[in-house]
């Protein structure tokens, strides 16, 4: 079984994040669904405010509000090799509006949002409808695992 070293930074102030045992309980459910995952990962996952999520948001992606999660993984130079996945942003007050919104519980929206940023470092995407149909299957596939319904219906 695979266990991953998780730096987790709680940067916001939100009330009812999720605590370190959610989180890694997801972020290894999102390792086991991949067939040769690095010996013991590492990855930071960083949970922030909207001011820091826009900030991001607009110096990588050149869009002006905050988002949800985002994922930066970790390319390693030709001929190293270490297990760093990467980095995943969660802005928590973007998932809490969105679970509102989506009628579902903040719990399986910040699982389905730790699991989305996982397989982004995993080398998933979902640029294209056969990229997203593969990424969302493997999603729902995972919640499903932990007790959780889809996250798209």
């Amino acid at each position: 079984m695979i266990k991953a070293d998780i730096d987790i930074q709680y940067a916001s102030k939100a009330a009812d994040l999720p605590n370190k045992d959610m989180i890694n309980r997801w972020v290894n459910a999102a390792l086991q669904s991949i067939d040769e995952p690095e010996p013991e990962p590492e990855l930071t996952i960083r949970i922030v405010d909207e001011a820091e999520a826009q900030q991001l948001n607009e110096q990588w992606r050149q869009r002006s509000y905050p988002t949800n999660v985002l994922s930066f993984p970790f390319e390693s130079p030709p001929g190293i090799n270490i297990p760093l996945l990467g980095d995943i942003i969660i802005c928590a007050a973007v998932v809490k509006r969105e679970a509102a919104e989506q009628q579902k519980s903040v719990e399986s929206h910040w699982a389905h949002m730790i699991i989305h940023g996982c397989l982004h470092l995993l080398g998933y995407d979902h640029i294209d409808d056969s990229e997203a149909n593969i990424m969302e299957n493997l999603e729902i596939d995972i919640l499903h695992s932990l007790g959780y319904s889809n996250p798209y219906l």
